[in-house]
């Protein structure tokens, strides 16, 4: 499996699950069939279905060695974890752990894990199943909340079913165990490393910038879900807590990278994930790099 570099920085992506997901319109409430229509001739195959007309996501981890430390990127939906509400993800079994060996990495080799959010696709591996009880799954990492995040769910998650389920099983159990540090911007884990708050899509959204050996990359979580936010960034889902602050956040954020040399690595765009903003014929487009 070979990584992408930044600098000295190696990065891994650490796959769960690719495929058709949702149809655009169930995610996006403010998006047509026309505005899809236009985007299809880049979008298919890779990133939209030409069978089902559903958008491709991938979810996925990144796994990032520093030299110093290897720090693990978002958790995914993980395993065993009981979601009623999301049938493909109800107690299921993933390859994610033989994925994240084939990177070469153990759960004990990790030092850090950074959540970008705490929704429950991102969370899932921050526990296992051990005995009846969910324990961290990297027993020698330190947990990296945002400070927003964690004290609007510690509230609000007790008026979602599906959220209170994954806050008990994936989140709490960590806190509970004395693994967490809840961090701010100001927060440095390790040189090059800082970290942007991106809310909208949740009240604490945070992307994790790298700046090392003259190369960027922002690993942007869910501030984008898809390659067709790009062109149409005031699209928000309908998981977005506060769209019209993530409407604004993402907007800002694509007139910011177009056009420069930063690679985003978002948790869910399919194919090569990597990609760079482009602006083409008075709109702006995500052109994938290599694998």
């Amino acid at each position: 499996m070979k990584p992408r570099q930044c600098g000295d920085v190696g990065i891994w992506a650490v796959r769960e699950a690719v495929g058709p997901y949702r149809d655009p319109l169930e995610v996006y409430p403010d998006a047509t069939a026309e505005m899809v229509d236009r985007h299809r001739h880049w979008l298919e195959p890779e990133c939209l279905d030409r069978e089902s007309g559903k958008m491709i996501f991938a979810f996925q981890s990144y796994l990032v060695r520093t030299g110093r430390y290897t720090i693990l990127i978002d958790c995914c939906v993980g395993e065993d974890k009981e979601r009623p509400d999301f049938p493909n993800w109800h107690r299921q079994k993933w390859p994610w752990l033989a994925n994240l060996k084939a990177a070469g990495a153990a759960p004990e080799d990790i030092d850090f894990v950074f959540c970008t959010h705490l929704h429950i696709d991102h969370v899932g591996w921050n526990t296992k199943l051990e005995d009846g009880r969910w324990v961290p799954t990297f027993p020698n990492a330190t947990y990296l909340f945002g400070e927003a995040e964690y004290r609007y769910w510690e509230v609000a998650h007790k008026d979602i079913g599906y959220m209170h389920g994954m806050f008990v099983d994936s989140v709490l159990p960590v806190v509970e165990a004395g693994k967490v540090t809840f961090v701010d911007k100001d927060f440095e884990i390790d040189s090059g490393f800082t970290i942007e708050p991106t809310p909208g899509h949740t009240p604490g959204h945070n992307c994790l910038n790298l700046a090392r050996g003259g190369e960027t990359v922002v690993f942007s979580g869910d501030l984008m879900h898809h390659p067709l936010q790009v062109p149409e960034p005031q699209l928000s889902t309908v998981y977005c807590v506060r769209p019209d602050e993530s409407r604004r956040t993402r907007t800002a954020f694509v007139e910011r990278y177009a056009d420069t040399d930063t690679v985003i690595l978002p948790a869910h765009f399919p194919g090569a994930s990597a990609g760079r903003i482009r602006a083409r014929n008075g709109a702006t487009l995500f052109d994938f790099c290599e694998e």
